[in-house]
């Protein structure tokens, strides 16, 4: 009779499956984690990459700012949205746009890809105690020179090793820098708001109508809109705010006016009013004690609209702690103004 082998054994043949699905097993679970790792490490490059193209509003842009190429970055956001099952944008030639549901994701993303890239600066800040870091205000002449100087002056005083940079720029370039994220947040003043940028108004000044002192409508006992009309006015370029505003109030009242010269700058107008050049509408901002001494000062406020000055940033921007430093100077607890917290539409 012929005997079997020990390896032949049903015993020994169910012990070696045993043992090769056991082994399988461990391969299979290897091989799962692996892929779960992969796919943790990729979605960080993802979002990014989706961040990116949202902010910057094209693929071709977005691969510049993560110098990549743009079929990659392209690659990203379609595999971003085979694994999650939704299409996130709807691509034209000219521009991306955001479907609900990349709305959604966009909305939860953004704080955390930015707060990813800003982990280093912040973490050095909150070890050295604001020691290391840089903060970017965007702002218009009027402001770095009749606002700022205070609160630039204590900040300083705080944190002295913080790179501080004033970028002096108009309205209009102080939104690019912030959509863009070349600047932290801005200062100034807003008369029409975009959907995607929050503003809290802080400061506010009256009006003021400037003449020399020995004018007509320094003694007068009230000076009306329609007083103004013979005087001609200085004012600041059409493309700024103060001329839009002034011009709106004599058009809805229908009084006739002229602007005899047209200059940047508060101190230059208040200089050519102390010579006798003419008449102007300024914000109160301007106004200082010396000024008071050289020329006659009016609140025109029952006329004129009031101007605000406050925080500007971009909705749901991620703000290191250099950023809050600074904002919080401005008014503690500003920063739990809700709006700052929602994502919006870029208007660019």
């Amino acid at each position: 009779m012929r005997r079997k082998s020990p390896e032949s054994t049903p015993t020994a043949v169910k012990k070696r499956a045993a043992s090769a699905k056991s082994r399988s097993g461990r391969l299979s679970g290897d091989a799962d984690a692996a892929g779960r790792f992969y796919y943790k490490g990729n979605r960080h490059k993802q979002l990014r990459a989706f961040v990116a193209t949202v902010k910057l509003g094209t693929l071709t842009r977005a691969a510049e700012a993560l110098y990549l190429s743009q079929p990659s970055v392209s690659l990203q956001l379609q595999a971003l949205e085979r694994e999650l099952g939704v299409t996130l944008m709807e691509r034209s030639r000219r521009r991306i746009n955001l479907t609900d549901a990349g709305e959604a994701l966009y909305e939860l993303a953004r704080p955390l890809v930015e707060g990813w890239e800003n982990l280093d600066r912040d973490f050095q800040a909150k070890v050295k105690g604001l020691q290391a870091g840089k903060l970017v205000i965007a702002a218009g002449t009027s402001t770095i020179q009749y606002l700022l100087p205070d609160l630039v002056r204590r900040y300083r005083e705080r944190f002295p090793a913080v790179q501080l940079q004033l970028a002096n720029v108009t309205g209009k370039d102080g939104m690019a820098m912030l959509r863009e994220d070349k600047a932290d947040f801005a200062v100034g003043s807003m008369l029409d708001v975009p959907n995607d940028i929050a503003w809290a108004p802080v400061y506010h000044y009256d009006p003021m109508l400037i003449t020399p002192p020995d004018h007509p409508l320094a003694s007068k006992a009230e000076v009306t809109v329609e007083d103004l009309s013979p005087y001609g006015l200085i004012l600041p370029p059409q493309r700024l705010s103060t001329y839009r505003l002034v011009d709106l109030v004599f058009q809805q009242r229908q009084v006739p006016y002229h602007v005899a010269i047209e200059v940047g700058g508060w101190d230059v107008i208040k200089e050519y009013v102390a010579m006798g050049m003419g008449i102007s509408i300024v914000t109160g901002i301007c106004i200082t004690e010396a000024d008071r001494q050289r020329l006659a000062v009016r609140n025109m406020k029952q006329f004129f609209p009031q101007r605000a000055y406050g925080v500007v940033m971009r909705k749901g921007k991620f703000l290191g702690a250099e950023a809050r430093a600074f904002i919080d100077l401005i008014r503690p607890g500003l920063l739990t103004y809700r709006d700052y917290d929602e994502s919006g539409h870029s208007e660019r």
